[in-house]
């Protein structure tokens, strides 16, 4: 079976190669993300790869039925990007990869954490340039903070589980609480109640018409002034707009993210000799309390590995004519 990978970077290829060595598999690597202009490009396959910032809409599924493409194969949880009507009006199987170390998520969200809180990034580039001074470095204590988590699913459990160690205690909201969760003193609320009792809250629900812009600016006036908020699940949880206001106005005291709103034009690409012409998130990064990552809190070796495996597993099913463990639909 020919297979198209799509948004392909160079650590992609090589997990790739690594673990379809004697495997009946063939796959192309492109570097181009899918979208109907580049859709074309998957004549002949009968299989497309594509990650997080594809944009598999109508028009780029019904491009793919005309080529013959039977099977999309996410490498990532999320779906939001999918027109799941149009896969099934043309018939196309989608597959996922629903869980992925869920540790290397919850880790990076408490990395961002800690780095904003204590300030490491600052500390670091100061004494590189022989500033041993501590002023602006000031912190704050974890220990017997109220951590929100919106989202208790595999990675926000883990979450949970990791910054309980801190000594915090943790309030909750999920649609379906965690009888386990509870047991180990996690708190549930409404979502009202998170906004209003958390001094950080950090985000790991899926994208959803119910969830789109969950962080705006009648949520942010319920918070705590000098909330921090976190985000490793996906940009547009947060309305930009109403965030940089709530950076302005002090009320967001710290904002660390690892995914963005409009992250498709930027992420994954070096733009260090562009000029860069989306003016929110340069406004975002010119705040000295806001943290952004270019969506790497899943990238670790032990998630990579398992994005593969997984991957290649959905499509030999496929082509073997099995039931798909991780379909979609």
């Amino acid at each position: 079976m020919k297979v198209a990978v799509f948004s392909t970077k160079p650590y992609d290829q090589d997990y790739f190669e690594r673990y379809t060595e004697n495997e009946d598999l063939s796959f192309t690597y492109f570097d181009s993300s899918l979208n109907r202009d580049t859709a074309n490009l998957a004549s002949g396959f009968g299989v497309v790869c594509v990650f997080v910032n594809d944009t598999v809409d109508k028009e780029t599924i019904d491009l793919l039925a005309q080529h013959g493409v039977g099977l999309i194969a996410l490498r990532c949880a999320g779906y939001n990007n999918v027109d799941l009507e149009a896969i099934k009006e043309k018939k196309i199987k989608l597959v996922r990869v629903p869980a992925y170390s869920p540790e290397a998520v919850a880790e990076h969200a408490v990395a961002l954490i800690l780095t904003l809180n204590r300030k490491t990034h600052k500390a670091y580039n100061r004494v590189r340039e022989g500033n041993f001074s501590l002023n602006k470095l000031l912190g704050f204590n974890l220990h017997g903070k109220t951590v929100g988590v919106i989202g208790t699913g595999k990675i926000g459990a883990t979450f949970c589980g990791i910054i309980k160690g801190f000594g915090c205690k943790i309030m909750a909201f999920d649609l379906y609480p965690s009888e386990e969760l509870k047991k180990q003193g996690v708190q549930y609320g409404s979502l009202e109640e998170v906004f209003k009792q958390s001094d950080i809250i950090s985000l790991h629900c899926p994208l959803n018409p119910d969830t789109k812009h969950i962080i705006n600016k009648s949520s942010l006036a319920l918070m705590k002034d000098g909330i921090m908020i976190i985000n490793t699940s996906r940009g547009a949880l947060i309305n930009t707009s109403d965030i940089i206001n709530g950076l302005a106005d002090k009320k967001v005291g710290f904002l660390g993210i690892d995914v963005y709103e409009q992250e498709e034009n930027l992420f994954f690409k070096d733009l260090s000799e562009m000029i860069i012409e989306d003016d929110l998130i340069l406004r975002l990064i010119s705040y000295p309390n806001v943290l952004i990552t270019s969506h790497q809190a899943y990238f670790t070796r032990e998630a990579m590995e398992e994005i593969t495996q997984t991957t290649i597993n959905n499509i030999k099913e496929y082509c073997s004519g099995d039931s798909l463990t991780n379909e979609v639909l």
